[in-house]
């Protein structure tokens, strides 16, 4: 499909049945693929539920809209965290988690062989089992917390620790920077400090750092590490001579870190990390894997609200016996608008008081005014461009 016509945008929509079902799926093909082929198209098979008073509807018409709300906000989620695992391939999200088999998990579900989706639900359409959608979609929301406070948690360890191993050398961890063999140890009079020493002031250094305090053991000084700035250098003095030196290298703008080599605590650092980091890659397969089946699952339980949600409104707008076709567009881009003024001629028949109901305030049973929508045919949008990336 070209990516520049095809929007990941769909609109899940419904008609009364003209003699036929078929005759009014064949009306809306025609008119929108005919010219400029405005949409693909698909039927949306919902199957026949039982239906309530007309009560019962509206209010189910209400729990639906909150909860389609809800789990599209779950979606949403569970598609947004996966961009955050995937860090560097973010670019490969949505194919990621809309790929099944080869095929856009969108058009395997939005082309809804609802007969088998529907069979949990049995009875009059006001026992169908809201809290059964609620139930596993509120799971998934949960688990996700877990997940991801779990895996945040180790990657927030991990980046700390990596942090501290870069940086400035003013800062860093100099750890995994400097030997044993660059330290005097063990010496009662004798002690290694490590100076950062700007480059602009290395010839001054390699000068005066003999002179910058009695007992300075000469020639004891040597480059162990640079970064974009400055030098790490090593010197060895006897320990009373310690102040002496750091307050008269700071003059020369020579800044003596507050080190002491440690063996232990420096592998116990490296340890950490490497513990870190193989915990990472370890919980890295199975989130992934748990992410791809969840949002799956929440998806195609979106996709039942929506079918629930046309069956409803669908009733509720054009009357008993049921008779309409529910329908799937993807619209394309460029001629959206366009798309909007067939449709609008080919079902304004349906509402003449369409204009009048835009501004009344009261409310009509079928009509979500909270949709800032309204058009004379059912109208619902599945938005699958599911990551808002900042």
């Amino acid at each position: 499909q070209d990516k520049d016509t095809k929007m990941t945008e769909f609109w899940l929509i419904s008609a009364p049945g003209e003699k036929t079902c078929q005759q009014t799926w064949e009306k809306l093909h025609a008119a929108t693929t005919k010219n400029n082929n405005l949409s693909t198209n698909s039927k949306f098979n919902i199957p026949d539920l039982k239906v309530g008073t007309l009560d019962v509807l509206v209010g189910l018409s209400d729990e639906l809209a909150k909860l389609d709300a809800f789990v599209e906000g779950v979606v949403k989620k569970v598609a947004q965290y996966m961009a955050d695992v995937l860090e560097d391939s973010k670019d490969k999200v949505q194919e990621n988690l809309l790929a099944n088999g080869g095929k856009a998990l969108i058009m395997i579900y939005l082309s809804f062989e609802s007969e088998k989706s529907f069979k949990s639900y049995s009875g009059s359409l006001d026992t169908v089992p809201f809290l059964f959608i609620f139930k596993g979609v509120n799971q998934i929301d949960n688990d996700l917390k877990a997940r991801a406070s779990a895996y945040n948690n180790l990657k927030g360890n991990l980046q700390n620790l990596e942090r501290k191993n870069a940086g400035s050398l003013l800062t860093r961890s100099l750890a995994d920077i400097v030997k044993k063999e660059d330290f005097v140890l063990d010496s009662e009079y004798l002690v290694t400090l490590l100076v950062i020493v700007p480059k602009l002031n290395y010839n001054d250094w390699v000068k005066q750092y003999e002179t910058l305090a009695e007992m300075v053991v000469p020639r004891s000084s040597n480059v162990l590490f640079e970064d974009q700035d400055s030098y790490l250098c090593n010197v060895t003095l006897f320990r009373k001579a310690v102040d002496d030196f750091k307050h008269k290298a700071r003059e020369y703008k020579f800044l003596v870190r507050d080190f002491q080599y440690n063996e232990e605590e420096m592998k116990a650092d490296k340890e950490e990390m490497n513990r870190l980091s193989t915990d990472k890659k370890k919980q890295f397969g199975p989130l992934v894997r748990w992410l791809k089946v969840n949002f799956s699952e929440a998806f195609i339980a979106w996709i039942h609200v929506k079918a629930l949600r046309v069956f409803v409104e669908s009733v509720l707008r054009y009357g008993l016996p049921v008779n309409f076709q529910a329908m799937l567009l993807q619209p394309n881009k460029k001629t959206m608008k366009k798309l909007r003024e067939v449709l609008y001629d080919l079902y304004k028949h349906l509402d003449s008081s369409a204009a009048a109901i835009i501004d009344a305030t009261m409310d009509i049973p079928g009509l979500n005014l909270s949709q800032q929508e309204y058009y004379p045919y059912v109208y619902y949008k599945i938005d699958c461009n599911l990551l808002e990336f900042k």
